[in-house]
Order: C-alpha cells, then structure tokens, then sequence
C-alpha cells in the first residue's frame, strides 16, 4: 500500500478512484468500504468540500465515513457523485460448476 500522500494522488484521477472503491467493495468489508470512500473524498476536495456540494452536515459526514458509520443510501450516493463517481450494479460472477 503506498504511503497516503501517494494514495491521495493516485486517488484524485477518477479511474483510480472507482477502482479503489470497487476493490473495497469486493473484498466485503463495510469497514474498508467506508475509509475508502473517506481516502477519495480526501483526495478530492477533503470532507468540508465533500459536505458543501452534497449539502451534508460536514460533522454527520464525518461520523458517515467512520469506522462505525452505516450511510443511507441517499447519503452514499451524494457522496459518490460529490466524488466525480457513481453507483452501479452488475451481475455477479457465477461459479463454473
């Protein structure tokens, strides 16, 4: 894992910030998940700018990206797109019998 100045480099080109959160995603951890999303939300503006365009309390936003933070649907999406990103969904991969 690169030191988090690199990360948050790496992380302000969209391409890479999808596939980050789509990486946290696969492994299954809500937890990951959600500092994932904090590392691009910092690498993209930093949480107040996050806050201002999602019109999110910046505070509630903190706690919605904490490790004990379970986000609403409405509140998940607005971060994403506050993050120049989007979710989607795709079939899942079927294991060959």
């Amino acid at each position: 894992m690169p030191d988090r100045p690199h990360l948050l480099a790496w992380l302000k080109d969209a391409e890479n910030a999808a596939a980050y959160v789509e990486a946290a995603i696969e492994l299954g951890d809500p937890v990951g998940v959600l500092q994932a999303l904090r590392n691009v939300a910092d690498a993209r503006g930093g949480i107040a700018r996050i806050a201002e365009k999602t019109g999110l309390n910046r505070e509630a936003l903190y706690r919605t990206l904490s490790k004990r933070g379970n986000p609403q649907l409405k509140s998940l999406t607005a971060i994403l797109e506050a993050t120049g990103l989007r979710l989607s969904v795709t079939p899942a991969q079927r294991k060959a019998a």
